[in-house]
């Protein structure tokens, strides 16, 4: 995953709008630390910081949003909540005051581990909150914030770009999001720790809190404080992650229920629950031919969408299952064969392989049959010197090195990320009326950094192998069998591959009595599927559905 965002992501569509109009309620700003005179103390600028927040807080508005037709009157609240690395006590909050008070154990031990975390949460007017379904909302990375799905899917405003091509700058416009989910549930996005406007700090902070485990940890004991702090324990619970995303809330999942939280339901978007699928840099990993395999339906239907196939079908729902079938048949079957693989049955796949992706026969065999990350997006429009994305395949972008082998770069998320960033920064401070003296942060760049290391129940330790959390979900899932999970995805998505999501939901070892409890929907878009506004409203529509399904909620 050499994406920024991976599995976060970053996106959008349209032509420039006014801003709709939303009500404001009572609010507040958040203070900046003072300035202390240096006469005063020697407090250094990151304690200061610390000292006024890593503290809890909130900042109320409110407004409305119109969703079907029918106005939906909300409360906002943009606030945060201090969670701890999983070593911490309660009794060492009063330990970490003290030291604030005095510095004579400064510099033996240091002050232990804490986040910040970010959150907007926007609650329903008019209902009682008890029997509202919640949801719980974050995008990936590792190392993004949750502004994509925030402005681009779910919130109740969303910012206007342009759909398969890079957005026009500068101003940019929001409007009324008739795509909101506050038609069928209250919302809590939450940034992760360090991303946004969360901050982490204390010895060894990174190792406390940039891992797989340890945000899951993180993120259970924010979502635990949550539903104390707000009375929400009895509401219908959901989780909605997306890309990296995904493999939190499959994580977290399991690590709720163990914190007394049944979940109604997990939704993923984009999933990535079992990293030896994934389609990084397979060749480094020899033998290990899976993430080939269900990246070529993806290719597929890329080479579908730009009229590459020497036959193009109108269905591509159908043409997709054929080459799902050819994926998982000969194509895997010729790749396990390796090197004894017969020279006819090579040159056979080949033909296929080209058929369905539109890469030339002699290329697929220079490549062993074996499409590298970066490769197809660099290669399918070669002769025009352009490269395709890769949240997207849809955009298109001049190629930076003709002379590469693989892409370099990701038209997709050039052509939008500024848009998001910029209307993000407007809305936080215009409408939701928080004003932190910080500076928010859409990413951070800890990919290379985090530990991988992933505890699965049933093991006694973390293991030394590529993060597998299909072990979590099964287990979250044979433990509370009422718990429904939704699986949906982007046909033009190259970092996630959809099949990805199936092949990897197919292995999940559940007993067949599960199996129901899992549903699936996929889309004519990419990553972030929201991005085109067609598929934004169907998955809004099989989003509220899936949970007024669930919760019982009317």
């Amino acid at each position: 995953m050499k994406l920024p965002f991976l599995l976060a992501a970053v996106a959008l569509v349209g032509a420039p709008a006014l801003s709709a109009p939303i009500t404001r309620h009572a609010s507040a700003h958040v203070k900046a630390p003072p300035k202390t005179p240096a006469k005063v103390t020697d407090e250094s600028e990151s304690d200061r910081a610390k000292r006024f927040f890593f503290k809890p807080s909130e900042v109320r508005a409110g407004g409305t949003v119109t969703v079907g037709g029918q106005p939906i009157a909300y409360d906002s609240v943009a606030g945060t909540l201090v969670v701890h690395a999983k070593e911490w006590e309660d009794t060492d909050t009063a330990e970490a005051d003290a030291d604030f008070a005095s510095d004579k154990d400064k510099g033996k031990s240091g002050p232990k581990p804490e986040a910040s975390m970010f959150y907007t949460a926007y609650f329903k007017q008019g209902v009682p909150a008890a029997a509202r379904p919640i949801t719980f909302l974050f995008n990936g990375g590792p190392g993004s914030s949750s502004i994509w799905i925030h402005m681009g899917a779910f919130g109740p405003v969303r910012v206007v770009t342009a759909d398969a091509r890079h957005n026009s700058p500068a101003p940019y416009s929001t409007v009324n999001n008739d795509q909101s989910l506050l038609d069928a549930s209250d919302l809590v996005f939450i940034d992760a720790p360090g991303t946004g406007f969360s901050r982490i700090a204390g010895k060894d902070k990174d190792k406390a809190f940039y891992g797989v485990d340890q945000d899951i940890h993180a993120f259970t004991d924010f979502i635990t404080q949550f539903l104390t702090k707000y009375d929400r324990w009895n509401s219908p619970k959901y989780l909605f992650g997306e890309s990296y995303g995904t493999m939190r809330a499959a994580g977290l999942s399991l690590a709720l229920q163990q914190a007394d939280v049944d979940l109604n339901g997990v939704m993923l978007l984009s999933d990535i629950l079992n990293w030896d699928f994934m389609p990084d840099d397979p060749q480094l990993n020899p033998g290990i031919d899976t993430p080939y395999v269900v990246a070529l339906p993806t290719y597929a239907a890329t080479a579908w969408y730009f009229d590459k196939s020497p036959s193009r079908p109108a269905d591509l729902n159908a043409y997709l299952a054929q080459v799902e079938q050819f994926a998982t048949g000969d194509y895997s079957a010729a790749l396990l064969k390796g090197n004894d693989l017969p020279e006819a049955e090579r040159q056979r796949i080949a033909r296929q392989l080209s058929a369905y992706t539109g890469l030339s026969v002699a290329y697929l065999l220079k490549s062993n049959l074996r499409i590298e990350y970066g490769a197809f997006q660099k290669e399918l429009m070669a002769e025009r010197g352009l490269t395709t994305g890769t949240l997207d395949t849809r955009f298109l972008g001049d190629t930076l090195d003709p002379l590469s082998k693989v892409a370099t770069y990701d038209p997709q998320s050039a052509a939008l990320g500024a848009a998001y960033v910029a209307a993000w920064q407007s809305y936080a401070r215009d409408r939701l009326n928080y004003r932190p003296d910080i500076q928010f942060k859409s990413g951070i760049p800890i990919y290379s950094k985090w530990d991988y290391k992933h505890q699965p129940p049933g093991a006694d330790k973390p293991l030394i192998m590529l993060p597998n959390v299909l072990p979590d979900l099964a287990e979250a899932m044979k433990t509370n069998p009422t718990l429904k999970v939704m699986v949906n995805g982007g046909y033009f998505d190259v970092s996630t591959p959809y099949f990805e999501g199936k092949e990897e939901l197919r292995h999940l070892p559940v007993p067949p009595s599960l199996l129901g409890n899992i549903e699936y929907h996929y889309y004519q878009s990419g990553h972030m599927v929201y991005v085109h506004q067609p598929t934004l409203a169907e998955l809004h529509a099989n989003v509220a559905d899936f949970i007024r399904r669930t919760s019982g909620a009317r």
